[in-house]
Parts: structure tokens; sequence; C-alpha cells
């Protein structure tokens, strides 16, 4: 009970203090990984996580000796970049799940058409009984065409709120022939048809480069880290021994960049080969630099000692 009205207070802080665009776009991306909770109070929960990190944190780094600054920049980098990765993922899984959906729907509908129904009678029906997250978007665009959307808006915003380019073209196809006074069951069934011979091949070509996928992640995450931390571990005792020159010194920073630049263009690089778009990159840049750091640290700072070189 004390948490939830924190939360609460907290939310209406930050409803007074943040922009309202700010928070209805944010709110936006909350409803596209399908969270519909207040957008104000996910931030509350977040500084409230942040909070409990810094504390956290702080303790930890004076029980270890641990630098504050680096400690206090952990406390907020972590609790930052997993809820960012949570979003992408959950916006990522929520879209997969509508498309793989689609097909289904469209069928649907063509046999309420057949049946006498029109397209926008149809759509009521279908959202008022329709469970998952298509049918969540179904009734969004329902609310919108009662609002005085057209029937082209609200398809058209609920395609970009989506981010797919393969519903944009079917939605696109199916306002046409609903314009032209065509036999709109007839292509919403032909599209339903290519929207599933779509959605197989795209599942063949990602079985086929898993191979693929699965060594750039093996390579980023653990075979050149451990080789890049391995080079510290050598430059440090090399350094230890008299023999470290200004290369020696460098190395360990030149294996750090090299390390950023080479994870994310990893993460570039699967979601060129998985989804052919170099936008998703990002969501597997960041967890793969993560992970590379992870180990390129544990190995620079604790691979002599293991290694039998102290």
């Amino acid at each position: 009970m004390f948490i939830e009205d924190l939360i609460i207070k907290l939310s209406n802080i930050i409803e007074n203090k943040i922009n309202r665009s700010i928070l209805i776009g944010f709110q936006e991306y909350l409803l596209k990984a399908g969270i519909f909770t207040l957008a104000s109070q996910i931030l509350a929960i977040i500084l409230m996580v942040y909070i409990l990190f810094i504390i956290l944190f702080s303790l930890v780094s004076l029980v270890l000796s641990f630098n504050v600054s680096i400690a206090l920049a952990l406390a907020v980098f972590i609790p930052t970049i997993s809820f960012i990765l949570i979003l992408f993922l959950k916006i990522e899984k929520r879209a997969s799940e509508i498309e793989n959906s689609i097909p289904d729907f469209l069928r649907q509908l063509s046999s309420m058409l057949k049946v006498g129904l029109s397209l926008e009678n149809a759509l009521v029906d279908m959202s008022e009984h329709g469970k998952g997250p298509l049918y969540d978007e179904l009734r969004r665009v329902v609310v919108e065409i009662r609002m005085g959307k057209s029937l082209d808006e609200s398809f058209n915003s609920m395609a970009m709120r989506l981010n797919s380019k393969d519903l944009e073209r079917s939605f696109k196809i199916i306002l046409n022939a609903h314009k032209s006074g065509g036999s709109l069951s007839d292509i919403i069934l032909d599209v339903s048809d290519d929207l599933r011979a779509m959605l197989v091949l795209k599942r063949e070509r990602k079985a086929s480069v898993m191979m693929s996928i699965m060594f750039l992640i093996i390579a980023s995450t653990v075979a050149a880290p451990f080789a890049l931390g391995m080079v510290g571990v050598y430059s440090s005792f090399m350094i230890e021994l008299g023999k470290g020159g200004a290369i020696c010194e460098v190395a360990p920073l030149a294996a750090e960049i090299y390390l950023i630049i080479h994870s994310i263009l990893a993460g570039f690089l699967i979601a060129l080969i998985m989804y052919g778009d170099l936008k998703k990159g990002l969501r597997y840049s960041i967890p793969i630099t993560c992970s590379a750091f992870a180990v390129f640290y544990l190995i620079n700072n604790f691979g002599a000692g293991f290694f039998g070189l102290t």
C-alpha cells in the first residue's frame, strides 16, 4: 500500500513537471509494447528503481572500495539500458504476434463480409469478441472511427504504430478495394493468403541464417572480448616486468575502443541479416556491447591471476 501511494504521488509530480507532449509520446511507446499503465506511473517506478540502484551500488562501492563515480554511473546506466531493451523487445514481440495473427484475422473478416456485413460493422463485431494484441489495436481503430476519424486514417495510423510495411501495404490494398467497390471479401482473402506466404518465407529466412547469427553473437560476446582482455593482461604483465613500452600502455584503451566498434557493428549486422533493416541494429548492439565489456572486464582484471601471471 505504501509503495502504491508513493508511485501515485510521484506520478502526480511527474505529470506536473514534465511536458504533456513528452508524456503522450512516451505513452505511445508503452502502448506499442502492450503496456497499458500510465506513462507517469511508469516513470515514477523507474525513478524509484534509480534511487534503489544508487543506494545499492553506493553501498557496494564502499564495501568493495570501488570507484564511487563508476558505481553511480552504473546505477543509472543499468536500469536505463534494461528498461529500453525490455521495451524494445516487448514492442517487437507484440508486433510479431500481430503480424502472425493478421492472416487469420483477414480470413475471418472476409467470411463476415461474405455473409453481408459492411466492413465497418464487421470490424466492430470482431473488436468486441476478439482477444489478443491485434484486437486491442482493432478496438482502438474502432474508437478512432467513432470519434470521427476516417477508416483510411485509422488503419494507416495502426500500420504506422506497428511499424510494418507489409501491414501498411495490405491495408492500402483493402482500403482501395473498399473505395472502388470491388469484391472486398475476395480481395481480403487473397491478401490473407499472400501475407501467410510472406510470413512463411520470413520464418524460413530466419531459420537459414541462425548459424551465422550464432557465430556473430559468440564472436562478439566471447571470442573478441576474451582475446582483447588477454591483450590487456599481457600488456600489464610486460609493464610489470619493466619491458613495456608505449604500445603496452595504450593497448588496453585501443582494445576497449575496438571492442565498442566491433560490438556495435555486429549488432547492426545481425539486424541486417535477420530483418534486412539496419534500424533494428541498436537493440542488438546495446546488449552485445554490455556483454562483451563484461567479459573483457573480467579477463582484463582477473585473467592474470587465473592464468598465473601474477
